[in-house]
């Protein structure tokens, strides 16, 4: 892992007390893929002993975050990224250590692009949720947006 791969890990863990909650681990933050793997905690599972759907949620918006943050990260001065909305679907039963995969949904140089023309880009990021043999347990979109702040923000 290079040292900005562990910075917008380190960030998302120091700026988001959930992420830091869950202790999860971020492997790999490039603006092409984020992977992060959320540990088997007994504390965190659920009435059949797998993770709560709570916690893979905060592991996959996660996942999404550091690679939006790998992504545009150079933007950061004069946009703020936020999610717009998300949904997910639940798969397979997850047990054990499970990590998840995020993938940009549109080139970043399109998106910048539409930010540098004025407007209010908004973009999906998939998320793939994996147990440790690789059967997929979960699936989730989350669309972000990059916002200029404005006067009137509070």
């Amino acid at each position: 892992m290079s040292a900005d791969q562990m910075n917008v890990g380190e960030l998302l863990a120091a700026t988001v007390p959930m992420a830091r909650t869950l202790n999860l681990e971020f492997l790999e933050t490039t603006p092409e893929r984020a992977v992060v793997r959320l540990p088997d905690q007994p504390a965190y599972h659920n009435h059949i002993g797998g993770p709560h759907a709570g916690a893979m949620f905060t592991l996959a918006e996660s996942a999404s975050g550091a690679i939006v943050l790998a992504a545009f990260g150079d933007q950061l001065s004069r946009a703020v990224p936020l999610a717009v909305k998300a949904e997910i679907g639940y798969k397979k039963l997850a047990k054990g250590v499970v990590t998840a995969t995020a993938t940009l949904g549109r080139p970043a140089a399109e998106i910048v692009a539409e930010l540098d023309a004025g407007g209010r880009p908004e973009f999906p990021v998939a998320i793939s949720i994996r147990r440790e043999d690789e059967a997929v347990t979960g699936e989730m979109t989350v669309v972000w947006t990059l916002q200029v702040p404005s006067a009137t923000w509070r």
